[in-house]
Parts: structure tokens; sequence; C-alpha cells
């Protein structure tokens, strides 16, 4: 499998949490004003997840690109400090899994509970395969980790059989659709969308025209948020519009007509 992305560098960012940077993208793997604060805002608490793992009794969550594996702490942390009775599937899709010696210089500022989680992640990184891979976090919260590219996962899992229950929560993190372009596409939210559930919610630090219009084309309801640390916009989407009644709708269908266009190549 290609290094593409096997040899990032630790950087601090400005809440006092570390990040990688990955010389092959050229890109930070999170926000540079804070790596924590960034994934609460944009996949927790603007998507709505904080409040379900407080009010549902069973999750299940995808990722696309587990990185520094940070929001499945965050998930583990909110679960223990809201003292949570819901059970969480985990799904994310990781094609470069970093060196599980990184690890150890990852840094969380005052959070305790997200220090003290860190040896769930260099177990998991050294203990990683290629394909589909499970790991028992606790007895709440469940990790299926595939080791390649997510068009792999989508090709093996033709039936989506390693995702029994409809995905509530997707957490789209790749890096960014001028970096990483592939996981950008119509053909991608269209997979995500079938494994949804009818009123599943999808978040993004992404504010690019060309990914809402990839998210339109594919037939989500799009929606724009506010972003986190500095950023301006972030983006939420949902085939239900309901789910997005707080937030300001784009024309989804203007979008879908420059896409298909060619606006956006």
């Amino acid at each position: 499998m290609s290094q593409k992305a096997s040899n990032p560098e630790i950087r601090a960012t400005g809440d006092g949490s570390t990040s990688l940077y990955s010389p092959a993208f050229d890109q930070l793997y999170h926000n540079p004003n804070g790596a924590v604060a960034e994934s609460r805002h944009v996949f927790f608490d603007t998507s709505g997840l904080t409040n379900a793992i407080q009010s549902y009794e069973r999750l299940t969550l995808f990722e696309t690109g587990f990185g520094t594996g940070l929001n499945l702490l965050l998930v583990l942390d909110l679960l223990e400090k809201r003292n949570s009775a819901c059970r969480v599937d985990f799904y994310s899709v990781e094609a470069f899994p970093i060196r599980p010696e990184l690890v150890n210089g990852f840094a969380f500022n005052n959070e305790s509970g997200l220090t003290g989680s860190l040896f769930h992640l260099r177990q998991i990184f050294e203990r990683i395969e290629p394909g589909l891979n499970r790991f028992v976090i606790t007895k709440q919260l469940t990790l299926y980790l595939f080791y390649g590219t997510f068009d792999a996962f989508f090709e093996e899992n033709r039936e989506l059989t390693h995702l029994p229950n409809a995905v509530d929560f997707f957490l789209h993190d790749p890096f960014s659709p001028d970096k990483n372009p592939e996981l950008w596409t119509p053909d991608v939210f269209e997979k995500l969308m079938e494994a949804g559930s009818s009123s599943c919610m999808l978040s993004t630090y992404c504010a690019a025209s060309s990914a809402r219009a990839a998210l339109a084309v594919a037939g989500w309801k799009v929606a724009r948020a506010r972003g986190a640390l500095g950023k301006r916009e972030m983006t939420v989407a949902s085939p239900d519009p309901e789910r997005l009644d707080e937030f300001k709708r784009v024309n989804e269908k203007r979008l879908a007509e420059r896409y298909r266009r060619g606006d956006f190549m």
C-alpha cells in the first residue's frame, strides 16, 4: 500500500492540542487555531451529535479519514463526561495510518480525559492490518476501522454487511478538495447517502462551493453553518430538509447545475 502520508510531523495548534502536518498533502490534519476545538464544533456541536449521544440508545457513526483518531477520543470522552448509556458503533476509513510512535507526542493541553485515552490509539495503530479491523474500546464504544481506500471499503462491502445499522452521523474529514479531490465527488456522497438513515446528518469543516455542489448532485440537502476558529463557514447536509431548519440552505439545484456544467473543474 502507498506510503504517501506515512511520515507526518507533529505540530502544536492554538488551543494547546497537537495535530499533524502531512508533507505529502502539504496540509495540517486540523485547524491550526485548535485541533480539539475545531473537531468539537464541526463534528459534535453543530451536527447535533453531542446531544444525540446523550439521548439515543444506540448510534452508528461513519468517519471519512481516521487521521489522528481525535474524533474517536472525543466520542469516548463525551460518553464518559455525560455518563451516557448510548452504545456507539464508530466506522472509519484510513488509507495511510500513522506510525504508532507518533501517538507518544500527542498533547491535549488540560484535556485529561483525552490524554488518558491515548493508549487506545497506540494499540490501534500497533495492531491495525489491511482491511477491516474491529477494536472494542469500551463496552459502549466499538471501532470498525478499515485500512485501505474509501472505494475499497465500499467495493469489499458491496452489500454493506459491515454496516448493519444505517449511519446516523457522517464525519466527513478528509484532506481538502484541492489536496484530495477524489473524496469530494458525487460518487462518494452517493455511497454515504446509501449507507445513511433517512434523517442522517453529515458535517464537514469544508465550505467550498465545489464540495457543496457535489453533495447536491448526490441528492443531499445542503446548508451553511458557522465555521470554527476563524473560518467563516462550514457545511452540514442531510436527506431530510427538516434537519437543516436552523441553518441557511444553499440553492442545491443551481449548484448541481453548475457542477454538471463543469464550473468547478
